[in-house]
């Protein structure tokens, strides 16, 4: 599937996660400290947890229920509880928009 249009860059702040939707899929989109854009499977894998609701920190997302970071770029979970990582989503900046390719990396 191609990549799709969510909004300007510029709408989303450093270290934000913003939580949409793309066919049925809950992604997490997230701005680094660094101002890199994410893109992450927006539900904990430990709990039904929304992980855009959590703690952006640095390159990571940290479930606010039970404290697991994920790392933006590989979805692997840094800290337990949880232990499975959750999807990578491709992201590019177009003219000042971010795209999300809604077909998983890992």
């Amino acid at each position: 599937m191609a990549a799709i249009k969510i909004l300007p860059e510029a709408d989303l702040e450093p270290n934000q996660a913003l939580r949409i939707t793309i066919d049925d899929k809950a992604i997490a989109l997230v701005k680094d400290s660094a101002g890199v854009c994410h893109a992450i499977g927006d539900t904990c894998t430990h709990g039904d947890i929304s992980l855009s609701e959590g703690f952006v920190e640095d390159d990571t997302l940290e479930c606010w229920a039970h404290g697991s970071k994920f790392d933006l770029k590989s979805g692997k979970p840094l800290t337990l509880p949880a232990y499975e990582p959750v999807p990578v989503y491709p992201v590019t900046i177009v003219d000042g928009d971010i795209y999300i390719d809604p077909t998983p990396t890992a």
